[in-house]
């Protein structure tokens, strides 16, 4: 069993190639990985499921990630929880109320390889266990 098996990632995005390639990806590095396709389901499954990290695209059907970090941050329960937006805006509007929630980091898809997001969210994960 890896020190990452009791880590669990909530990757919010409906783009379904990227899901899977992060899920992939996340999962080989042993993360337990729950999926969302738009933020209704992930706030329903971050509420049910408390991961230890949420990965989260803003612009998603049904409830955009924005909502959903809103949402998320008014319960006492999850409002802890590390979020790290992925998004392909780079409106500092959107930055500053993504960071006003609270989000641990906020990249741009253009801007970042898988492997620097893999080592973010480890060093995100692993810093609080110290």
């Amino acid at each position: 069993m890896t020190k990452n098996s009791a880590k669990a990632i909530l990757i919010v995005e409906d783009e379904e190639p990227l899901q899977k390639i992060l899920s992939d990806c996340l999962k080989r590095e042993g993360f337990k990985i729950l999926s969302a396709y738009d933020g209704k389901e992930g706030l329903r499954l971050a509420m049910k499921e408390h991961p230890d990290i949420i990965l989260l695209d803003i612009i998603m059907p049904v409830m955009d990630g924005i909502t959903m970090l809103e949402e998320l941050r008014k319960k006492e329960k999850d409002n802890h929880i590390p979020v790290i937006v992925l998004t392909n805006l780079s409106s500092n509007d959107r930055a500053a109320m993504a960071r006003g929630q609270g989000v641990y980091d906020y990249l741009i898809k253009t801007d970042w390889k898988l492997e620097d997001l893999v080592k973010k969210v480890k060093q995100k994960l692993y810093a609080e266990d110290k």
